[in-house]
């Protein structure tokens, strides 16, 4: 039997990454690794957690392995598996075991749409003990300093049943990315989409104010990162208000009524 790993070279971040710090979450995220502490990032859809594991695993100069988390999500999925390849039984490490091995920054993206046996491996790596225990091998790896275990979950769109329980929670140090102030959104808005500071804040206007449609059934309003589609249709020749209706109102909803109100919205804007 023979074991197989993907190239870590794979997963550095050459170029650096676009990213305007909201708070001191760079600090914060920055003391957490020194201290070997995982991260918890919480936040709404599109507001930035992603980039943000980005800019941070590039700022640290360690590769970044990202698991976009779901229901199917298993325990072997995350450590490895045996595969038959040329005749032969290989080990191949999972994400979780691959980042252990090299000191890489692992990031679980919405931990908790993955299976609850998935926290049985998390637990141990995210306290003091930093180690995962690889069953079908009889393998207990320590995770070296530079290891860095970071989860992230949307707060408004879990359900009781797949909220985040207080145990794991309390492992972690937490940090809120929310959508950003209209100031520095509408700079990110013009710079990811292309477009100029007139046109970036009125799609931030029209953000905020499908945010506020929360009390009118909404589940949420349009995130930083539709307001960047937008305008890149917008910049592609699209109509603006076209433009918005396919990327905001048609991604947000369903419900006649609060299409209408988003595009009357969108309508007073632009």
């Amino acid at each position: 039997m023979k074991m197989q790993s993907e190239k870590i070279e794979e997963h550095f971040i050459a170029e650096k990454p676009y990213y305007l710090p909201q708070k001191n979450e760079l600090t914060i995220a920055l003391a957490a690794y020194g201290n070997g502490l995982p991260l918890l990032l919480k936040g709404p859809t599109g507001s930035g957690k992603t980039r943000f594991m980005q800019f941070l695993a590039w700022t640290l100069k360690r590769p970044l392995i990202t698991v976009s988390c779901h229901d199917d999500l298993s325990t072997s999925d995350l450590v490895g598996r045996y595969l038959i390849r040329g005749g032969e039984t290989v080990w191949v490490d999972g994400p979780m075991t691959l980042a252990v091995r090299h000191g890489a920054v692992c990031y679980l993206d919405e931990v908790v749409e993955a299976r609850k046996d998935t926290t049985v491996v998390i637990h141990p790596l995210a306290d003091d003990r930093r180690q995962l225990a690889i069953e079908k091998r009889g393998e207990l790896l320590t995770a070296p300093r530079e290891f860095l275990l970071a989860v992230s979950y949307n707060p408004g769109c879990q359900s009781v049943l797949k909220d985040m329980k207080p145990s794991p929670r309390q492992r972690f140090v937490a940090l809120e990315l929310n959508y950003p102030a209209p100031g520095l959104e509408t700079e990110i808005v013009g710079h990811e989409a292309g477009i100029d500071n007139q046109l970036a804040r009125a799609l931030v206007r029209i953000g905020a104010m499908t945010r506020g449609l929360k009390d009118s059934g909404l589940q949420e309003g349009a995130s930083t990162r539709l307001l960047v589609h937008a305008g890149l249709l917008i910049r592609a020749g699209i109509a603006p208000r076209e433009a918005c209706h396919v990327t905001i109102t048609q991604a947000l909803t369903d419900d006649p009524e609060l299409v209408g109100a988003i595009d009357e919205m969108v309508s007073s804007v632009l």
